[in-house]
């Protein structure tokens, strides 16, 4: 399935990838983690990286940032090798990226402001104080946390910790946005929340979103396309629709004990949204 991701992403007619990777290897020590992974993340769509943990989906992530590189294959993001790419290059090219982390990283000693206003403070030092708060004021109304500025991030909830970090991922209007678990640690109702805010602010910014999960309920409802990794192989990618469709047995057994889908071969599956793609 590896070998065609390319055919998979163009056969909806898929815009052409910002960020691909070609036959990726990662080993650590004796351990592989990566083995031969080829995927194509599509311009302006959403694509969610799947799979149990420890199969490489973090790690991978780490590849697209250049915080890894790969004991062979490439990784090409903007058109640029990250396996080849200088330090002053990578410095470049996460500049044009943000970033939600699974915890939020945020500053507790910082405000809410403080916290949005860091990566433009230090990454387009040409704005005015001004022109940063009003930035800052901006994005908050676009995570739906307006007037927020001055409280502390120690006294928000998890759920506004998220929305901060998303704040701050989308401050410096990236051409790409990564989500590293955005669900974890949160409750069923607040992590539909943050998944609908993500779905809403892809459709709204037009960004490329790529969202590494294991929770396949709201990757379903927020992702265009959705690959699986398995034992640090892709074992399948497509169009969402496609994958809930897969006959692969590893793919239906994770959805089956994900989403309570009945077996491949008939019956309907029992997912809030579904309706999404059911008519398709």
């Amino acid at each position: 399935m590896a070998d065609s991701v390319a055919d998979s992403a163009g056969r909806d007619e898929a815009p052409a990838p910002l960020i691909y990777l070609e036959d990726v290897w990662k080993a650590f020590g004796s351990l592989e983690v990566l083995k031969g992974v080829s995927f194509a993340f599509p311009e302006g769509k959403t694509t969610a990286i799947v799979g149990p943990s420890g199969t490489g989906k973090s790690v991978l992530l780490k590849h697209i940032v250049g915080l890894l590189e790969p004991d062979r294959g490439k990784v090409m993001v903007f058109g640029t090798d990250m396996a080849t790419a200088s330090e002053r290059q990578k410095f470049a090219i996460r500049k044009r990226m943000g970033m939600l982390f699974q915890d939020g990283a945020l500053f507790d000693s910082m405000s809410v402001a403080e916290n949005i206003e860091f990566p433009l403070v230090h990454h387009h030092k040409e704005m005015s104080r001004d022109q940063r708060r009003a930035r800052v004021s901006e994005v908050l109304e676009q995570v739906e946390l307006p007037g927020l500025e001055d409280r502390r991030t120690s006294a928000l909830s998890g759920g506004q910790r998220k929305r901060v970090g998303l704040a701050r991922a989308i401050v410096t209007k990236p051409e790409v946005v990564l989500f590293d678990e955005p669900n974890s640690g949160l409750d069923p109702i607040t992590s539909d929340a943050i998944d609908a805010l993500i779905g809403s602010m892809q459709a709204r910014l037009g960004i490329t979103f790529i969202v590494i999960s294991h929770d396949i309920v709201g990757t379903v409802n927020v992702a265009d396309y959705i690959g699986m990794l398995y034992g640090g192989s892709l074992i399948e990618y497509g169009p969402t629709e496609d994958i809930l469709r897969s006959e692969n047995a590893m793919v239906q057994r994770f959805l089956q004990r994900n989403l309570e889908l009945p077996h491949a071969t008939g019956g309907e599956a029992r997912l809030p949204g579904l309706e999404r793609w059911r008519d398709r």
